[in-house]
């Protein structure tokens, strides 16, 4: 039914993915819209449980995949390459990182760099900690690093490496179910391979409209804050519709035109921005403080990624720290292989290194701009910033803004970094539902990107109409969950494929418990089992040697 389907609409797609998903995501939009409020009640109760039951999964994932990366680039793996071995990187250095951060995590520190350290040192998660002290602001500090620095990145990288491993050594397809052929061997090709590739498509649109919903809410802020433009659904409709049609345009041109040229622009002017901040603020307070920050982020890590709220049992982690995770988990998909895609060629210490590293020390300036920058607003020339923050969190970048010369234009360059950054990350994420749903051996077809990207808006504008923060929030726990299970196994899998290359076993006999078992101190022989060959590449069948 399905394939006859297709070709009925001339679809370049697997049908039973693209259907299946497509069917899922209208009967979401379909229910929320009329039934906002049993909706919003809905996930308010499935949020609360996955929290209560499952909120210790999510942080104790994210913390030993953490550890398993690092192990990983610094054992004898590192040395593969995510690609023939006489190949280098596809692209530069710095267009890599630009590319990254820019699809990455770049509306979230737009939207969270003033308003969650204000946030933590207005009220400290622990309880012997009083707010709006000295001793307030260094823990916000700790814990806005601890949720921004390797733990998100983390979230990325792990798929990203799997998925650019598996595509560019073993010739497999672009589909998250490929990094789990060393598992599942040829079933990749059938309902589990389908399953798998459904939740991470599922995965990717709701929580790239979750961004796109909470840069909408922050662009409606400053609108306000700027203009006056009233705050209300009518407004968030139509900067969801513009952001939908820049995002439409830029896919319709496709990686290297649209993505990778706006990607560099937007880094830029972010980058001009961080610095007027920086000169025009507590220049030396702002420089000090990032290397305090940073000391003390790497000093308390170790009891912070852990840590689960066990003894209090409170809920601040249920709005923070596994809201955040559960929204990192389920667009981890779609970073994974939109970073894969970018990063050819690199070895994995290379890669782990440069995607873990790298966006850490950005993220420690970035923070410890405009988070000590308001810090000092507060503590030193009593500007009630965390006021603010705490009535509208979504105004906290324009009313902090607010306090420095040329605020005006300084904010209208503030919305046009968060308009174009929600911008990469929907045509991005276009595209990458794209590979998701259709073999490598197909076209890519631009009216299929512009649909995925047009449904994106849809799945945006439902989860705002169906209770704005509260429900973006609840919608992304519950619903990043099955990925974060995903995340798990797929760390496994790569061992597993890791070793066989070391040894020069194919993913055929891996697969069918031909090669040896992993030995769990990670040794590996002298010697590579010989007649080994690199693999073929074909998208529906899976590589036969080595």
């Amino acid at each position: 039914m399905f394939e006859r389907l297709a070709r009925l609409v001339k679809l370049s797609a697997i049908p039973q993915i693209f259907f299946i998903a497509v069917a899922i995501v209208v009967l979401f939009v379909g229910f929320a819209i009329p039934f906002n409020d049993e909706f919003a009640r809905f996930f308010d109760v499935l949020g609360s449980f996955t929290f209560t039951r499952l909120g210790w999964f999510y942080i104790l994932a994210v913390s030993g995949l953490l550890l398993f990366l690092i192990w990983v680039a610094l054992s004898s793996y590192g040395t593969i390459r995510l690609g023939p071995d006489e190949e280098g990187p596809e692209y530069d250095t710095l267009t890599w990182f630009c590319m990254l951060f820019a699809a990455g995590i770049g509306t979230i520190l737009m939207f969270w760099g003033v308003a969650e350290p204000m946030s933590h040192f207005a009220n400290p998660p622990l309880a012997d900690v009083e707010g709006g002290t000295v001793e307030a602001a260094r823990l916000a500090m700790n814990i806005s690093l601890y949720h921004y620095g390797l733990h998100t990145w983390t979230i990325f990288t792990l798929p990203a490496l799997a998925i650019g491993y598996f595509t560019y050594r073993q010739g497999l397809p672009m589909r998250i179910s490929s990094v789990f052929y060393s598992v599942l061997g040829d079933r990749v090709y059938g309902p589990w391979g389908w399953t798998i590739d459904i939740i991470a498509l599922l995965g990717t649109l709701f929580g790239v409209a979750v961004s796109v919903g909470l840069g909408t809410l922050q662009i409606n802020s400053g609108l306000n804050y700027l203009l006056g433009v009233p705050i209300g659904s009518v407004s968030q409709t139509l900067i969801i519709a513009v952001i939908i049609l820049v995002a439409t345009i830029s896919v319709a041109l496709g990686l290297d035109k649209g993505i990778k040229r706006l990607s560099e622009f937007n880094i830029s002017l972010a980058l001009v921005i961080l610095l007027f901040i920086a000169v025009a603020g507590p220049t030396l307070f702002i420089i000090s403080g990032a290397i305090q920050n940073l000391g003390m982020y790497m000093q308390n890590l170790p009891w912070m990624m852990f840590w689960t709220e066990a003894y209090s049992q409170g809920e601040w982690q249920r709005h923070w720290t596994v809201f955040y995770f559960a929204w990192t988990i389920s667009w981890a998909p779609y970073v994974g292989i939109f970073i894969a895609r970018i990063s050819k060629g690199r070895t994995i210490r290379q890669f782990v290194g440069g995607a873990l590293g790298a966006p850490l020390l950005f993220t420690v300036v970035w923070f410890s701009v405009f988070g000590l920058a308001a810090i000092d607003l507060e503590l030193n020339q009593g500007v009630d910033i965390s006021g603010q923050v705490q009535e509208d969190v979504a105004v906290a970048l324009f009313s902090f803004l607010g306090n420095f010369p040329f605020a005006t234009v300084v904010s209208v360059l503030a919305l046009v970094v968060i308009v174009v950054f929600l911008t990469t990350s929907a045509d991005s994420a276009a595209l990458v539902v794209d590979l998701l749903s259709r073999k490598d051996s197909q076209p890519s077809l631009t009216r299929q990107r512009v649909f995925w990207t047009l449904l994106l808006g849809l799945v945006a504008g439902t989860l705002l109409l169906g209770g704005g923060l509260p429900a973006l929030q609840n919608v992304i726990t519950s619903l990043g969950f099955p990925f974060c299970v995903l995340l798990v196994f797929m760390a496994v899998s790569l061992t597993r494929a890791l070793h066989a290359d070391k040894l020069g076993y194919s993913m055929k006999e891996l697969a069918a418990g031909e090669a040896p078992p992993l030995d769990p101190m990670g040794a590996l022989p002298h010697e590579r089992k010989q007649g080994s060959d690199q693999p073929q590449e074909n998208d529906d069948e899976p590589p036969q040697k080595l």
